[in-house]
């Protein structure tokens, strides 16, 4: 290949060349079924379903669902939608309960094998008798039971003999090694919650660190690509698999992503939903993939934005701006410019006909022609934006004013006569003008220069519509990065603007979900899912240029 490849590309491109697994690539992606996925996993689904098609090789889709306290169905299928909707597809739809049976045996291997015993200690003892990272571990009082006594107990808490609690399984690995996770690690412990796929049949389930490799294994995962707070664990995972004598499937790690102005903890965003700071874990504002998807981003620009990013060994932030920039980027390409007033005022054009309507030609995407163009109605009233005019122009102003041009977007070029204002409040409620009918766009003979442009929708029939002006959720760079502040002192107070009667140009009631718009000199807009006939709710998913960058 041509193309620079990243350091695990790099590592499976000489895995096939050699013939390892006889040249066969297969990766897997193993989300808990406890939440939902962030953007942090959708760089994992880029990376383990990218490396796969580009070596010919397939993906599993494997969920780990050995924590039954805490996973659910609903979590199944979002995790399902949210990979879809990226624009990837699983070989295999497996889950590690699949496997219950497979692993509960191979506990019984290592127990007759010397290497696991049930231990009676509290979760406390267990602790104390790990010892710390500089002090040995101390052996259990039950470390050296017989291998018949081990299996009985094993049995028994298999049968439901024993409460939460009462004993785990353990490993019999090594308590001086200056790796914690090898000092005799928990592989079973006892859960009698409900299974959302096996029911009550289990009461004991596998911990991570057992579950995840044998079940690699038993699929033949060729490279299974994990984030670096599992480098720890690898040593454990090649253990098990050593010690059981079944197929090699090796663990690769990389970093895993650290944005700005978020948090990624699953426990966060959960206090984020509980606590009332979002509306759910698909608001526009949070990080998950349903939240991304809900405020306007596109499965093209994430793409974009992981393979941007890259993978690395190290630890690093990437600033939010660069996944700002994927979607403008990608939405500059896609999108129809719309006409949409925010904050309307009146403007009456004095000299035109009353009751006449005319027909503006306006192109949809002027970088896709495929885009093609469509007609709006332009008449003797129109709204337009209030701050487009000034009664005393600044230095700079190239908008309306007494005696001040403009072009009319895709219209005609005005003069501004006066601003009409309330006589009680002092706001104003009109703007009039007169046009000069040869400057037509397309068709303009009046020599006439102008440097302002702005847009308008016909005041007859412009569209209500409601605009969510959403922004970063967090003022702060790294809002949990702080050991003295919680995370939620640095919530933004104006992430979300609600704007309830926008005028819109009259195509605008045509709107799709998963229509894209660029709302001229606003930014991109997408409809919510809150939309219903009469009452159009648009979602703004980025501005036009980085506005924070001006911040800084």
């Amino acid at each position: 290949m041509s193309e620079s490849l990243n350091f695990i590309e790099e590592i499976i491109q000489q895995d096939v060349a050699e013939n390892k697994h006889q040249g066969r690539v297969l990766t897997r992606f193993p989300p808990e079924p406890n939440g939902y996925l962030h953007i942090g996993h959708a760089k994992s689904i880029c990376l383990n379903f990218g490396v796969a098609q580009k070596f010919g090789g397939r993906t599993n889709l494997r969920f780990d669902d050995t924590n039954p306290e805490k996973e659910d169905i609903e979590y199944v299928e979002s995790i399902k939608d949210d990979i879809r909707w990226l624009g990837f597809e699983w070989d295999k739809e497996l889950y590690a309960s699949d496997y219950f049976e497979q692993l509960y045996a191979f506990a019984v291997q290592l127990i007759k094998d010397g290497k696991a015993y049930v231990d009676h200690s509290s979760a406390d003892e267990i602790a104390q008798q790990k010892g710390t990272p500089t002090v040995p571990g101390t052996p259990s009082p039950y470390r050296d039971r017989s291998v018949d006594e081990n299996l009985e107990l094993f049995e028994n808490m298999k049968a439901g003999v024993f409460e939460e609690g009462e004993c785990v399984l353990r490993a019999k690995v090594d308590l001086a090694t200056p790796n914690m996770l090898l000092r005799d690690p928990l592989m079973y412990r006892i859960k009698k919650d409900h299974h959302h796929r096996t029911g009550d049949q289990w009461v004991i389930y596998p911990m991570y660190d057992f579950a995840h490799g044998q079940s690699d294994s038993i699929e033949q995962i060729t490279h299974s690509i994990c984030t670096l707070e599992f480098e720890n664990h690898r040593p454990l995972y090649d253990w098990f698999i050593a010690q059981l004598g079944i197929f090699p499937s090796h663990q690769y790690e990389f970093a895993r992503l650290n944005l700005t102005y978020t948090v990624m903890s699953k426990r966060k965003l959960l206090q984020l939903v509980q606590e009332g700071f979002v509306k759910g874990w698909d608001d526009p504002r949070m990080p998950t993939i349903t939240g991304l998807r809900r405020r306007g981003f596109t499965p093209e620009s994430i793409r974009d934005f992981a393979d941007r990013i890259g993978v690395a060994k190290r630890e690093n932030i990437i600033d939010v701006s660069l996944l700002e920039f994927c979607v403008r980027e990608h939405l500059n390409k896609i999108a129809s410019r719309f006409m949409v007033v925010q904050d309307p005022v009146r403007l009456r054009i004095l000299n035109y006909e009353e009751g006449k309507t005319e027909m503006m030609h306006i192109v949809n995407n002027p970088e896709n022609e495929a885009a093609g163009a469509r007609l709006i109605p332009f008449c003797n009233e129109l709204y337009v934006e209030r701050d487009d005019y000034m009664e005393i122009p600044s230095k700079g102003y190239f908008r309306l004013y007494p005696g001040g041009m403009v072009r009319l977007k895709n219209g005609y070029i005005i003069k501004c006569e006066r601003g009409v204002s309330n006589p009680h409040t002092g706001e104003l409620e009109e703007i009039q003008a007169t046009y000069f009918p040869e400057s037509r766009s397309g068709q303009d003979t009046s020599g006439l220069q102008v440097k302002g442009v702005i847009h308008w929708v016909s005041a007859a029939e412009a569209v209500n519509v409601e605009l969510r002006i959403y922004d970063r959720l967090f003022t702060d760079e790294s809002p949990d990065g702080h050991e003295d502040k919680d995370f939620k002192e640095f919530i933004n107070s104006d992430s979300l603007k609600v704007i309830p009667y926008a005028k819109a140009e009259p195509n605008i009631i045509n709107a799709q979900q998963g229509d894209r718009y660029q709302f001229l000199r606003s930014g991109y807009y997408c409809l919510d899912a809150d939309s219903r006939p009469g009452h159009l709710v648009f979602n703004r998913t980025v501005t036009l240029k980085d506005a924070w960058a001006k911040k800084k």
